[in-house]
């Protein structure tokens, strides 16, 4: 199998993207600002089971977070093809603000309504889908393309270091001032983020020569399924991280209480806590190790095996009955989790026509990110019919066997 052969090398030195300076400081305001979000969700969740005890609007709290993904991907995706992406992630950072202060504001004052947080959970969700493309056109601008693989996995790899330290530092504020001025304080948080888009000159858009100000038009979606269609090496990724959020996604983690129960958590809920963990270690795992050694070159059948590897450990932790062994399988699939999804993400990048990128990367983050809505149906609705347990191992399965199709048409070397 053949690596990137057109400027992107996976050997050289470890950690290439941190050496420059602008993705440095780019990577850590980022990573605080996903941090942030989920120190929002630790304590904004907590307070909305205390006030409402509604599984309704919890499972709407999912909902508004990924369906914008679904829906509003490949247009926001089209804005950050048109526009400067500075100005997109900065108008998605104030609504993150809006959002933060307005939960610490009402409960601040005990104001809250359920339609509060409806309308305050919108907010939030819409956030996340305009900042996202604009994101990875910048990251464009500021790393050469040999680094692109690296930089795109240390950006994959803050939303997880966010998954750790969020729910640790969420819980730390609501001990130490309590969930109003936990969530007032975290506002801030967002802030750092902001002003670093205030004073670099990266638009997203420095390889085309600027944004193009044409009109959204409908066709554009027909266009960008077209140049996905016409490079297979794009499509497959497509297909393939969708089909691996619509059968797994992150459904498995709002089911870790009963696989929890099934493996012996106590009442301390320790053991819960570390199965939580274990994914989101596995996933910065794999990105000290893929950023140390030039284990995995960037191509099409390594991103579908790393896939396989990953569905298979997804369907063999809710089969084991031994703890250890089902901690074990959520690291290993947390390593192969970061593996094939940020190869997927620098192949559709790379491949991408420069003046399309922005709407398929839209298309990449609607498969990715929006169709994990669909896991709700294959792991928590089969689920209260087949069991949890069996509903994830069968959901794994048609992942595996779709990574295996797509491997078996695939006939093309990696990219060059």
């Amino acid at each position: 199998m053949n690596g990137v052969s057109t400027g992107v090398a996976t050997g050289g030195s470890s950690f290439p993207a941190l050496r420059i300076p602008d993705y440095r400081k780019f990577f850590a305001a980022g990573a605080l600002s996903m941090v942030a979000d989920n120190i929002e969700h630790v304590i904004s969740y907590w307070v909305m089971f205390q006030a409402f005890h509604s599984p309704a609007l919890a499972g709407f709290a999912v909902i508004s977070h990924w369906v914008p993904f679904l829906l509003f991907s490949f247009h926001t995706g089209a804005l950050a093809d048109r526009y400067d992406c500075r100005k997109l992630i900065q108008i998605s950072q104030v609504l993150y603000v809006v959002a933060s202060a307005s939960w610490g504001l009402l409960f601040l004052f005990d104001a809250l309504q359920m339609w509060h947080a409806v309308v305050i959970l919108l907010i939030h969700g819409a956030a996340g889908v305009i900042a996202a493309p604009a994101i990875q056109l910048i990251i464009h601008d500021i790393v050469p393309r040999e680094h692109l693989p690296s930089a795109i996995r240390l950006n994959a790899s803050s939303r997880y270091l966010s998954i750790l330290l969020g729910p640790a530092i969420g819980g730390g504020l609501m001990l130490l001032v309590g969930p109003a001025w936990g969530l007032l304080a975290n506002a801030l948080i967002y802030l750092p983020f902001t002003f670093f888009l205030l004073r670099v000159p990266y638009t997203g858009h420095a390889s085309a020569g600027g944004p193009r100000r044409e009109p959204l038009r409908f066709a554009d979606v027909a266009t960008a399924y077209a140049a996905a269609r016409s490079e297979r090496r794009i499509m497959t990724m497509i297909v393939l991280a969708g089909a691996s959020s619509f059968f797994v996604g992150n459904a498995f983690q709002a089911q870790m209480p009963e696989y929890a129960q099934y493996l012996g958590a106590d009442n301390t809920g320790a053991r819960y806590s570390i199965l939580l963990a274990a994914n989101a270690a596995g996933a910065i795992a794999g990105v000290v190790l893929l950023e140390s050694a030039a284990v995995l070159q960037v191509s099409v059948r390594n991103a579908l095996v790393c896939a396989a590897l990953w569905a298979t450990a997804m369907g063999l932790f809710p089969l084991t009955a031994s703890y250890p062994l089902a901690v074990a399988l959520l690291v290993v699939a947390g390593v192969f989790s970061i593996a094939f999804t940020s190869m997927a993400q620098t192949i559709v990048q790379l491949l991408a026509p420069v003046p399309l990128r922005g709407r398929l990367v839209g298309l990449f983050n609607t498969a990715m990110l929006g169709l994990r809505a669909g896991a709700g149906l294959t792991i928590g609705i089969a689920g209260s019919f087949i069991g949890v347990r069996l509903s994830l191992a069968l959901s794994a399965l048609a992942v595996l066997v779709v990574a295996g199709v797509l491997f078996a048409r695939d006939s093309r070397p990696a990219i060059s």
